[in-house]
């Protein structure tokens, strides 16, 4: 475990590298990306050449008999919530630090993008239990307290359940959010609850997993304990067949997740450990922009 003087050096580097990355890469794209999702009804007027046609009130139109058309306005802020799995397998990772410790980098400069653009944002931590929430609010010092809690937050439960946290989140956060689901994935039957959150926020998943997550090495026979279960196993990994099998199942499971994210409605990014994860959030964001949202 870290020390509190270690916890708060860490605090300080994540903000630094976090502010620059939110002021240089996210500029002008981190609103625009999700434009269109806090936009709030204003008023009724008359249709006026090149009005958007999927925003004319029919029931209006039909009552004076000439069209009229919806009128929107940009909500001032937004609310954004991270709900970040921090169950034991998070802690694995085997070349560039753990899949926790780029979990914790990629919430904090979500954080400080939604804080420098005056939005609110909370977060929900989580493994087989919520294990803390954070109610959304502004500012800096809300920002580096979330990302406080990321770095010293020690699991009270051993798996990952991410139905749990997810009803949880459906429970707690009443008005439409931008939320970002970070986590391996390693889990199963959460697919209704996804669903229900899909259906009432912007939903983003974000997997984060490790080179040996999807291949396992030539090295002979080697002893792997589940993180989770704590069971321990020895593999042959000298085996084709076996290391060919373990890649399938990577997969299979990698492709379930996309599946369950594309019947929900919801994005879904792939992040590997050491990758540059800036690069992936900024072509998300410009995906975005580029679709019209």
């Amino acid at each position: 475990m870290r020390s509190t003087s270690e916890i708060l050096k860490k605090v300080r580097e994540l903000e630094i590298k976090s502010k620059k990355l939110a002021r240089d890469l996210f500029s002008g794209e981190y609103h625009s990306a999700f434009k269109g999702k806090g936009m709030a009804f204003k008023e009724v007027r008359e249709y006026a050449a090149g009005d958007d046609v999927r925003f004319i009130d029919w029931n209006v139109s039909a009552r004076f008999g000439h069209p009229f058309s919806k009128i929107f306005e940009e909500e001032r802020e937004l609310t954004v919530m991270l709900l970040v799995d921090i169950s034991n397998s998070s802690l694995f990772g085997t070349h560039y630090g753990s899949k926790r410790e780029v979990a914790t980098e990629v919430a904090a400069v979500l954080a400080f993008s939604a804080v420098s653009n005056g939005d609110k944002v909370g977060a929900v931590f989580y493994s087989d239990q919520v294990e803390m929430y954070i109610p959304p609010k502004k500012g800096r010092k809300h920002a580096l307290y979330i990302v406080r809690e990321m770095l010293s937050l020690a699991p009270r439960g051993k798996g990952t359940q991410l139905s749990n946290a997810l009803r949880y989140f459906t429970n707690a956060i009443r008005q439409s959010s931008i939320a970002f689901l970070l986590s391996d994935f390693i889990d199963a039957n959460y697919e209704e609850a996804l669903r229900v959150v899909g259906k009432k926020h912007d939903l983003i998943g974000i997997k984060i997993y490790d080179q040996m997550d999807q291949t396992l090495p030539k090295a002979g026979l080697m002893q792997m304990m589940d993180a989770e279960t704590g069971g321990v196993k020895w593999v042959d990994t000298g085996n084709a067949f076996v290391r060919k099998k373990y890649e399938e199942q990577f997969f299979d499971a990698t492709a379930h997740c996309v599946n369950i994210f594309k019947k929900a409605g919801s994005d879904l990014l792939h992040i590997k450990t050491g990758d540059d994860y800036v690069h992936v959030l900024q072509r998300f964001f410009r995906s975005r922009i580029g679709k019209g949202h």
